[in-house]
């Protein structure tokens, strides 16, 4: 069936978080390192955060309920304010028919400071971004689809986190593209795997 609308997952994805996570994260490895509440060492939470959304970080690496609590209201203020450029392959996006939308899991202000860094808001339909204390990818994913008329196979959802935006898109039944920009993961739940946006064109318009 004719594809009509892709969505895209943020971090990992459309820009590496490593580019910029040193700068932004600073604070909160600060207040990580000197707090000592917490299991595993500091260089794999760092790598975490990076990769995964921070509640699930706090849980899988035992933070103390005070740790994360002050990890979260530091975060809930924390923005963005330098340039950030999105991966080389990026506006090879602008070349696929059909609505985009941008999903992405964290804090507001924090999320959305980087998309304007990167000037991309206006590349998308709608621009969500997930408190999982109030809401899912998976329920998102829904509403889109919901709204606009949307068949579960009529749509592709592009992500770099297999436990996430993958995840949930599989739960509805939609088609899944696993972008994995270093080659470092298998397919696993995805549909397809890319690690070029280049070949996101041909799943669309052939699959």
């Amino acid at each position: 069936m004719p594809k009509k609308a892709i969505i895209y997952d943020l971090d990992n994805t459309i820009y590496p978080v490593s580019s910029i996570g040193d700068k932004l994260f600073g604070p909160l490895f600060d207040l990580i390192l000197q707090s000592g509440k917490h299991s595993d060492s500091i260089e794999d939470i760092k790598k975490a955060i990076m990769r995964t959304p921070f509640r699930l970080v706090a849980e899988r690496h035992n933070f103390s309920d005070e740790l994360t609590a002050k990890a979260i209201e530091l975060q809930e203020a924390m923005d963005y304010k330098y340039v950030i450029h999105p991966f080389e392959d990026y506006p090879e996006i602008k070349n696929i028919p059909g609505e985009r939308f941008l999903v992405t899991t964290g804090f507001k202000t924090m999320q959305m400071s980087k998309i304007k860094q990167m000037g991309i808001e206006n590349d998308f339909k709608e621009v969500h971004v997930v408190n999982p204390a109030v809401s899912s990818k998976k329920e998102v994913f829904a509403d889109i689809l919901q709204r606009n008329n949307y068949k579960p196979e009529e749509v592709l959802v592009v992500g770099d986190d297999p436990e996430s935006e993958i995840q949930a898109a599989k739960a509805l039944g939609i088609p899944t593209v696993l972008y994995d920009k270093h080659e470092e993961q298998d397919t696993g739940l995805a549909t397809y795997k890319i690690s070029h946006f280049a070949a996101l064109k041909d799943i669309y318009l052939n699959s």
